[in-house]
């Protein structure tokens, strides 16, 4: 099984890559696709897709293209709601200690990780930021 990962601008600003890479893998997950690249506005709005009718839309496209993310595709068992798990809730301030976001993020809209929900979310933005 694989899913899409990426850590947000805020993330790789902190400079908490190392940080966030050891977590994933330490949980015994493979990285097996990484890139570091600042996202198009038009791959934001794509990404963010199901949100365009929400009025928060904007200030997300608008901080996932405000600097460099790091993107990867993490393959291993069960790992959509493993690194759901490891990720911690959307809001740091009810995410787990222990959690990437309830160890490591600071508030809502800055929120250090991103992760697919499901299987089908996985695919469709594999395919977008790795074709």
């Amino acid at each position: 099984m694989k899913t899409f990962f990426m850590i947000k601008p805020d993330g790789v600003q902190r400079n908490l890559v190392g940080e966030i890479i050891s977590r994933v893998e330490a949980k015994g997950f493979s990285i097996t696709k990484i890139t570091m690249m600042t996202i198009s506005k038009e791959l934001a709005e794509k990404h963010y897709g199901e949100h365009k009718d929400k009025p928060f839309f904007n200030d997300l496209v608008s901080f996932i293209i405000s600097g460099p993310v790091v993107a990867m595709q993490v393959e291993g068992e069960n790992v959509v709601t493993q690194i759901r798990n490891l990720m911690g809730a959307t809001n740091p301030s009810e995410s787990t200690p222990g959690s990437i976001r309830g160890d490591l993020a600071t508030e809502l809209d800055k929120n250090v990780v991103h992760g697919s929900d499901s299987d089908e979310s996985a695919e469709r933005e594999l395919s977008l930021f790795f074709g």
